[in-house]
């Protein structure tokens, strides 16, 4: 993958240059990435497998896709604040159950 280091990247299916959001450039020209020009960095993308309900026990094809690790961390987002939310929540009962307020001793 070509990128310029800032979170733009070159789409080489729509020949375009992308912004980390995967919105298409105008201000950059559509001229192709050449491997000799200095501002240009190519970088080894891996794919992860995301399952899109969140469980790991679904694995029909419909429920997984194909992701760079960015993209995956971005569409896990809000399971991930939502299992934070839990533990916290989990943290601060057992506080409560066996130290008494669980303000007192954070």
């Amino acid at each position: 993958m070509f990128h310029l280091g800032d979170g733009r990247w070159w789409d080489d299916e729509a020949a375009t240059w992308r912004s980390g959001q995967g919105r298409a450039l105008s201000s950059l020209q559509t001229r192709p990435p050449t491997p000799g020009d200095e501002s240009i960095l190519t970088t080894k993308v891996v794919l992860a497998t995301a399952h899109l309900d969140h469980n790991p026990s679904n694995n029909r094809p419909r429920n997984l896709r194909a992701f760079c690790q960015r993209c995956h961390m971005l569409n896990d987002r809000d399971e991930h604040l939502r299992r934070r939310r839990i533990t916290l929540r989990m943290r601060k009962a057992l506080g409560d159950l066996f130290l008494g307020r669980y303000s007192d001793f954070a």
